[in-house]
This record gives structure tokens, C-alpha cells and sequence, in this order.
């Protein structure tokens, strides 16, 4: 059987085809703009696959746009890229690619960025001091940080350079994209082992004041769930229950809302309480 995550790069190429054969006949303004459309859909594979093919149909005009727009469609790309790989269970290696495409494109999105740019060579936490979009520093830390769970023991050696991405998010706007910048460096706090950055209480007050300041953001009660809910070893493999009442009340509470206004997020917050109830059932059993 093909993986759901190898039938989105299958159709991404497909649909990119089709999206080049055509660009001589739309305007990236017009693939942005359709590009748009597919994505207010996004929770519906088709139309994920869709948005990134047509977004990806601006890349060779994109230097002839504004700086805005170029930093418009890489941070799409990127968000989408990440997106994507959610849809298959698991880790794949077509889930990678997208991880490291989306990666690319927001250090791509970064790099416009001039004053970023020019200090990058000499270390990423240093050059983060210049970096401005929050949009960029987010999706590139999001797709760096699940890199390297794939590669746990490389990543171990890479994972400060994901907090500080995250962290410099949160210095710069907290409540971005539901408060996720801050849940996700929570959740990072909490599985780093102190001895290489982490600090599990001060994790614990990011997650938990994302989700106090987002309310309607199901993914922050998800964090709060899966990392602390459950245990893990310092690679990030799953050990135990630290809180079972803790998970049953927000996976309850997420079952509970309503979609709302995060159409995507909140439909994949509803997923992963259910795969959280099923895997707190087998350490009960």
C-alpha cells in the first residue's frame, strides 16, 4: 500500500505539472491568488496538494516580485510543506522530504533578510537577533525540530538552535498562530534534558499559558497532553503516563469544541486526541 504521505508528493509533482504547463498563461499574481483559494481548504488533502503546487508555479517568476510577496509564498510553502507531512501516521520518508523542503524554504524566506544573511555563516543564534519574521523563524524551527526527532541522536545535537528559533518567535510576537511558537518551545523544554537546555516547569508555563491565551487553538491542549501527560527518554521515545487525568481532560475538552477558526489545526487537534486516548488505553491494559 502507498503510504498517505508518499500520495502527497505524487500528487504535488502531478498537480506542479500541471501548474507549469499552464504558468504561461496565468500570472504569479493569479497563482497566488488561486493558490489562496485551495488553501482555506486545506484540511481536504486534494486541496493541500493543490496550494502547494500552485504556490511552487511562482517559484520561477519569483524574484520578479515585491520582497513582501516573495516572503509571502516561500512562508506559505513552508507552513504547507509541514502541514502536508501530518497527514500520514508516523514518520515516512516522504514525510522528511517535506519537513526538509519546508525547512528550506523558510531559511529561503529568512535570507531576504539581508542583515540575517550576512550574520548567518557565523552561527544561527547569533544571526537570530536580526530576524524579524515571525512567520519564517516559525515554520523553519517546526520543520527543523520534527527533522530532528527523525533523527534523534543528530538532533539532540541540533535542538538549541530550534529553541532559540522558537523562543526568538515568542520574544517577538507570543500569541503567533494560536500561541503555537510558545507551545512548541514548551513541549521542547520539557523532552530537552536539562543538561543540554531544557527545564521542564518553565516548559510547563509555556504550554500552559499558550492555552490560556488561545482558548480556541486545540493544538496547545494537544502539546499539553502528549508531553506532559505522558513520559519519554532523553530521544524522545515514549516511557509512561505522568498524568493520566490530565490527558483525559483535554483530550475531553478537545473532542468537546468546535472546529472554529482554525479549520486545519482544529480538525488535526481532534485526531491526535484520539490516538492519545488509545495510547493511554494500552499502558491502562
Amino acid at each position: 500500500m502507498i503510504r498517505t504521505s508518499h500520495l502527497t508528493l505524487l500528487c504535488v509533482a502531478a498537480l506542479a505539472s500541471v501548474a507549469a504547463a499552464t504558468c504561461g498563461a496565468a500570472t504569479p499574481a493569479e497563482l497566488i491568488a488561486q493558490a489562496d483559494l485551495a488553501y482555506t481548504t486545506r484540511y481536504l488533502q486534494e486541496s493541500m496538494t493543490e496550494a502547494i503546487a500552485l504556490y511552487e508555479a511562482v517559484l520561477p517568476d519569483l524574484e520578479t516580485l515585491s520582497a513582501w510577496s516573495q516572503t509571502y509564498v516561500l512562508n506559505r510553502l513552508s507552513q504547507l510543506c509541514y502541514e502536508a507531512a501530518l497527514f500520514a501516521e508516523g514518520h515516512t520518508p516522504e514525510d522528511e522530504v517535506l519537513y526538509t523542503k519546508g525547512k528550506e524554504y523558510a531559511f529561503r524566506s529568512l535570507r531576504l533578510n539581508e542583515a540575517f544573511a550576512e550574520h548567518e555563516p557565523d552561527g544561527i543564534e547569533g544571526a537570530l537577533a536580526y530576524a524579524t519574521d515571525v512567520a519564517a523563524l516559525h515554520w523553519a524551527a517546526s520543520s527543523w525540530g520534527m527533522i530532528c526527532g527523525i533523527h534523534p541522536i543528530q538532533g539532540l545535537m541540533q535542538q538549541g538552535s530550534v529553541n532559540a528559533m522558537f523562543a526568538r518567535c515568542v520574544e517577538l510576537e507570543p500569541g503567533f498562530w494560536g500561541g503555537s511558537s510558545a507551545s512548541s518551545l514548551g513541549s521542547l523544554l520539557i523532552m530537552t534534558p536539562g543538561t543540554l537546555g531544557g527545564d521542564d516547569e518553565r516548559g510547563l508555563e509555556l504550554v500552559e499559558a499558550s492555552i490560556a491565551s488561545n482558548p480556541d487553538y486545540l493544538h496547545n491542549r494537544i502539546i499539553l497532553a502528549e508531553y506532559w501527560g505522558f513520559t519519554y527518554n532523553m530521544f524522545g521515545a515514549l516511557t509512561g503516563v505522568r498524568d493520566a487525568e490530565l490527558i483525559e481532560r483535554e483530550t475531553t475538552a478537545i473532542l468537546e469544541s468546535e472546529i472554529g477558526d482554525w479549520p486545519f489545526w482544529n480538525r488535526r487537534a481532534r485526531i491526535d486526541a484520539d490516538r492519545l486516548l488509545a495510547l493511554l488505553r494500552d499502558f491502562s491494559d
